[in-house]
Order: structure tokens, then C-alpha cells, then sequence
């Protein structure tokens, strides 16, 4: 067995970057206006720097065009084919096959990658790409773990990527028209309003044609009506078959998630699978699973792993998250002293932080004793992000054990948050004093 590309979502320079820092092979990210994911502000010049970062990591990046195609988009795809040669990715995303054609005639050596959208379920669609000369399909989410192994055991040859983990879309391969028809905001276009997770209030009876008299009823109650809400998908404790069973490539959702969240994805998919090759018998997925929960999070679903899943895959009841931990920030710089900061939430002195380090997985924990705003020259007792610098200093004296390793720039900071809606998690270790 070979390890699977670990691939992971970069709507930014800076995920680009911590993606890579936190154990990814690969990332993708969207070519400006040309993608499914029109919020992702990542400019061009800076897509070709992470390129470039990326080739001097020895890591790769896929840009993904993975519009629909309408009239008026066509003679853009002209420039579109000229900047993707300037940019040089390792390959681009398509879901559209007049995308597809047109970028096998213009770019005929770059890559091509099938994306989800293009709802691949069976080894028949499959195998129409691979006679196309596509380098590699992504599978839809509704495909099964069974139904994945048939159609890779039908082509050996066609490298596959499946999702592993991400936000799950109630619509067929969020092909959703819900947020369109609700808010005038595309789905399809990367603009959607999430109507999904909205609080619906109105009481409603359905009835099917042929079963008068049986009624369908949905209504709110004092916790509200969430029946569209999916959970997030989350195939971690089915790992150790995924690995097995010798997939490419798995991807992770999220161009417009956090840094945190690529850093947790990241770090906890990276391990999990190192140690799995490292001892496949005696894997268990729990301490991954531990970290995954830290993260902001609807709840978790293996969704279509083992067939159609059941209503267990929604939550009914709310939206909010069930983690107890927040992203405080990133690792600017560290000295002797102290440790500059970039600010996400409020920190105070007497907080308890976990540094969470690229090359250990257990969380550094260190007490913020003292606090410096660069901004107005002073200590502070606590300190707020919004401002027009975000930067702060804590004063550091690391640990004895810490010896003289640095830590990473763009290395993430989180906090537990006390009395939220998440479970509390024991984690080993003891909490270190700094300053």
C-alpha cells in the first residue's frame, strides 16, 4: 500500500501556507470568478506565490474551475487557460466537459481532475473519464464505501479521491436550489445563503397523492425546526478501511473555512494516517477523533459510508456549534521573551492557551501572564481583535523541555471555552506557566 494524497481546501495565501505547515500533500483552491466558490477572495498573483511556496515544499496545488459553464462565461475561459499556464498548478478541477474539452485543447499537458460536481457513482461514468483523459475523478458524496471499492476494483488504473471530511449539503452533491429559490444567492455558484441551517417556524402537513388521510407533519417546537440541517461529515473513525482499501487522494471541504480549522484537519488526518502505516493493527482512531471534536462543528455523520444513512445524519434541534474550544490566534514571532501574536478572540491574563505544534501532537499549554499592546505601548489585562493592528505580545519563558526548538510561524493558538454547548474533553498533560 502507498499513502493517499492528503488534500486539503486553501481560500487563502495564509491557509495555503498553514495547510502546508500542518502536514498537507496537496491543496486546491479556486480560480478567481471561475469557480464554485465566489466568496474565495484569493487573487491571482497571490495564487502563483503559493504555487511557488508550495514546489519549493515539495508539495502540490490544483486550481479548480469547476463552474457550470453558461453562454457568457465561454470567452473567459480563453484568459482563463492563459493565466492557469502562467500560474503552472499540478492540475485543475473540472466538472463541466465543455470545460474539460476546452482546457485538453488549449493546456494539453496540464492535468485534469473530475470534480464531485460532476456526480461520478458509478464504475460506467468512471471509466467515460478515464477514456477522456481525465488524471483523476473525486467521487460524489452519496457513493458508498462498498460502491467506491467496486468501482476501483473495476479500474484499477483511474486514480480516486473520496471526501473524507467537511460540511454536508442536504441536495444531491450540493446541486441545492433552496438558497437560490429563498434569497436569490446561488448555490451553484459558490454564493449560497446556507438556507439549510435556517430556524424554519411554519407548521406544515404533507400529504402524498396516493396515501390520503397519512400526513407528514414538520413544525417547531420550543427548539426550533432544523430539517434540512445535515451534520458534517467525518469518515475518521472509518479511516483504517479507507487506507486499505488503497483510495488516492482524501479531501477535505472548506476554501472558506478558518486557518484553524486546515490546521486541525490537517494535523489530525496527517497523524491519523502516518500512524496507521506505521502499525495498521493497532490503530485506533480516538485521539484523532478527540482533536476533530475541537473544532467548531455541527456534529459528526460518516453520511453515505455504510449506504443511505438514516436521520441520525441530521441535527433536528439547532445549528450552533458543539465544540467547547475557539481559535485564538496565530504565531507571528517568537524570542527568548515572549511570543507575538496575530489576535482572532479576546485574550486575558490568567487565560489557559494550547499551542498546537506541526511536530507533536499533544497540544503545548501555556498561562498568559502578562500582555502587551503594540498598538498603544502598554500592558494590558485583556485584549480584543477589530483593531486596525490585531497584533499582541505575551511575555514567554517556554519550558525547560522545550529546549531550544522554535515555534512555527502561523502555528495556531485555541482556548477552551467554559460553559458552552460542547462536551469537555479530558486531554493529558499539564498546563505550563509563561512570563
Amino acid at each position: 500500500m502507498k499513502k493517499p494524497e492528503l488534500l486539503l481546501p486553501a481560500g487563502s495565501l495564509t491557509a495555503l501556507k498553514t495547510a502546508f505547515l500542518y502536514g498537507a500533500d496537496a491543496v486546491y483552491v479556486g480560480m478567481p470568478k471561475m469557480n464554485l466558490r465566489a466568496k474565495s477572495s484569493f487573487p491571482l498573483e497571490e495564487i502563483k506565490q503559493g504555487v511557488n511556496f508550495a514546489h519549493s515544499q515539495n508539495k502540490k496545488v490544483y486550481i479548480a474551475l469547476n463552474l457550470f459553464s453558461k453562454n457568457a462565461d465561454i470567452d473567459k475561459l480563453g484568459q482563463a487557460a492563459i493565466d492557469i499556464k502562467e500560474i503552472a498548478p499540478d492540475g485543475a478541477i473540472v466538472s463541466d466537459p465543455g470545460v474539460f474539452m476546452f482546457l485538453r485543447e488549449h493546456l494539453p499537458t496540464l492535468p485534469l481532475r473530475i470534480s464531485t460536481q460532476a456526480n461520478i457513482c458509478s464504475w460506467l461514468t468512471a471509466e467515460f473519464w478515464q477514456k477522456m483523459g481525465a488524471d483523476l475523478i473525486v467521487l460524489a458524496r452519496e457513493v458508498s464505501f462498498a460502491e467506491g471499492c467496486f468501482i476501483k476494483h473495476k479500474l484499477p488504473d483511474m486514480k480516486i479521491e473520496i471526501f473524507v471530511h467537511g460540511a454536508m449539503c442536504i441536495s444531491y452533491s450540493g446541486r441545492c436550489l433552496l438558497s437560490a429559490f429563498l434569497a436569490g444567492r446561488s448555490a451553484n455558484l459558490g454564493e449560497c445563503a446556507y438556507s439549510c441551517r435556517w430556524k424554519f417556524k411554519s407548521k406544515l402537513l404533507m400529504e402524498e397523492e396516493l396515501r390520503q388521510g397519512e400526513f407528514l407533519e414538520m413544525f417547531e417546537d420550543d427548539r426550533g425546526s432544523y430539517i434540512l440541517n445535515s451534520k458534517d461529515l467525518c469518515l475518521m473513525t472509518k479511516l483504517d478501511k479507507i487506507l486499505s482499501a488503497g483510495f488516492d487522494s482524501l479531501k477535505i471541504e472548506g476554501r472558506n473555512k478558518s486557518p484553524y480549522y486546515i490546521a486541525q484537519t490537517a494535523r489530525a488526518y496527517r497523524k491519523a494516517i502516518d500512524d496507521y502505516f506505521k502499525n495498521p493493527a493497532q490503530w485506533q482512531p480516538d485521539i484523532y477523533m478527540a482533536e476533530l471534536y475541537s473544532l467548531q462543528n455541527r456534529g459528526y455523520t460518516t453520511g453515505f459510508f455504510d449506504g443511505t444513512p438514516t436521520d441520525e445524519a441530521q441535527d433536528y434541534f439547532d445549528t450552533s456549534s458543539k465544540s467547547d474550544w475557539r481559535n485564538i490566534g496565530t504565531v507571528i514571532n517568537q524570542n527568548q521573551e515572549h511570543l507575538e501574536i496575530w489576535l482572532y478572540n479576546q485574550i486575558n491574563v490568567g487565560d489557559e492557551i494550547e499551542i498546537l505544534l506541526p511536530d507533536v501532537f499533544l497540544p503545548l499549554k501555556i498561562k498568559i501572564n502578562e500582555i502587551f499592546d503594540p498598538l498603544t505601548q502598554t500592558k494590558v489585562r485583556t485584549l480584543s481583535p477589530g483593531r486596525p493592528n490585531q497584533a499582541a505580545i505575551i511575555y514567554t519563558a517556554l519550558p525547560a523541555t522545550f529546549g531550544d526548538k522554535k515555534i512555527p510561524p502561523l502555528s495556531i493558538i485555541r482556548r477552551e471555552q467554559k460553559g458552552t454547548k460542547g462536551k469537555e474533553r479530558e486531554r493529558k498533560g499539564t498546563a505550563t506557566t509563561i512570563g
